[in-house]
């Protein structure tokens, strides 16, 4: 049984880890994507966005289908179309060919980001589940903490485009594992009630939850919090602060370690304080340090040193809020599950592109923008955790059936 829960944690770890590998290998590329193209911030920053978008929208529809289907053939068929996105982006000839391939690789990607969730739910709930959703995003640490930097080397020796050839290489490997070791859990009997009326209900059950929103929108702006990093920190540490891309991706991959490490603790805190103390500690801890930063970059004070520090301290602290609201999000609405985690997922990544492209409006060079979108996002927040969690649920909301 042990060994089952491992192996599920692994599976499932790594075919959640293909898409984000195609955002952070590509991240030390953004600079040098911008020479090679001839294209602005704006426009390289564009291609990454686009991408966002398309994981957020495109899980409405993996989610239902998931329910309907069962979890493994929308994966097969995200593998396949994210796979012949890389292959596109590889030979773009410009950046606006480059921004319509990365949606429709990031149309493919999304296939991994809301079925392992669903998985996940359909094997186990509460303390048990919170427990492998920390260890898949152990497995899942292999893309913020060995991407940047497999990616730097990657553009150093064969430049830019070996990072989606890299990727495409990466999606076979997910296809193969997915065939051989991956079981389905969403059982035949399970997909009578799940149809297209039953998934646009479900989206309605969903949608008049407030509990459920709010739970959603604090891990929403938590990760919008690491997107407004994502999307301007080869930027920031690259041409503000004078880093190497390896010293980027070292700098990245140190706070996704901080990230992952801490969210390793979700099970044993869980089981020992409850979800939502931890959540409310750890959002606490987050908007503080993260308003902190802030007030000292307006107060002058620029050195990286200050920013990775509080940024590798904060980002712990967020590690424990993002596994622990999924899995409280998701408590109730078992029945659903493929669609509670499409929506969550739609909702997470639209709201991290519109804090992205908000930062992007600023965008002046320096640090600040980043730093305002970072602690604007964990004030947010906090702010919802607040109004969510303030006070005890009198009894659980069923989800209806639909």
């Amino acid at each position: 049984m042990k060994s089952n829960f491992f192996r599920a944690a692994l599976v499932l770890g790594l075919l959640s880890a293909i898409g984000p590998f195609a955002i952070d290998m590509y991240l030390p590329a953004l600079p040098s994507i911008g020479q090679s193209l001839n294209a602005s911030i704006g426009a390289v920053q564009a291609s990454l966005m686009a991408f966002f978008i398309s994981l957020g929208i495109g899980q409405l529809i993996y989610g239902p289908v998931s329910d309907m289907v069962g979890r493994k053939a929308p994966l097969y068929f995200g593998l396949v179309l994210f796979a012949i996105g890389s292959v596109g982006c590889a030979l773009a000839p410009d950046i606006h060919t480059l921004v319509v391939l990365r949606f429709i690789q990031g149309l493919g990607a999304c296939a991994g980001m809301v079925v392992p969730r669903a998985v996940v739910r359909d094997l186990h709930t509460g303390h048990d589940a919170a427990r492998l959703m920390s260890l898949l995003m152990l497995v899942f640490s292999v893309s913020p903490i060995l991407a940047p930097l497999a990616g730097s080397f990657l553009i150093e020796w064969f430049g830019w485009r070996s990072v989606f050839w890299a990727v495409t290489v990466a999606a076979g490997l997910g296809l193969l594992l997915l065939a051989t070791s991956l079981p389905e859990t969403r059982p035949q009997s399970e997909r009578v009630d799940s149809t297209v009326r039953s998934a646009l209900a479900a989206y309605g059950v969903l949608l008049r939850d407030r509990h459920f929103l709010g739970l959603v929108f604090i891990g929403a702006f938590g990760i919008s919090s690491f997107f407004a990093y994502l999307a301007n920190s080869s930027f920031v540490l690259i041409d503000h602060y004078g880093l190497t891309p390896r010293q980027y991706s070292m700098a990245f991959a140190a706070n996704a370690a901080s990230f992952i490490g801490a969210s390793q603790f979700t099970g044993r805190l869980s089981l020992r304080f409850g979800l939502v103390p931890v959540v409310k500690v750890a959002v606490i801890g987050y908007a503080a340090l993260m308003t902190l930063l802030l007030a000292l970059n307006l107060a002058g004070i620029d050195q990286l040193e200050v920013m990775m520090v509080l940024l590798f301290i904060g980002y712990g602290f967020l590690g424990l809020v993002v596994p622990t609201t999924a899995v409280l999000a998701l408590e109730e609405h078992g029945a659903i599950a493929g669609t509670a985690s499409a929506l969550m997922g739609t909702l997470q990544f639209v709201t991290g592109a519109v804090v992205m492209a908000l930062v992007g409006l600023f965008v002046d060079g320096s640090a600040r923008p980043m730093v305002a979108g970072i602690a604007g996002s964990a004030l947010v927040a906090f702010a919802l955790t607040r109004s969510t969690l303030g006070r005890h649920r009198a009894a659980p909301a069923a989800t209806p059936s639909v």
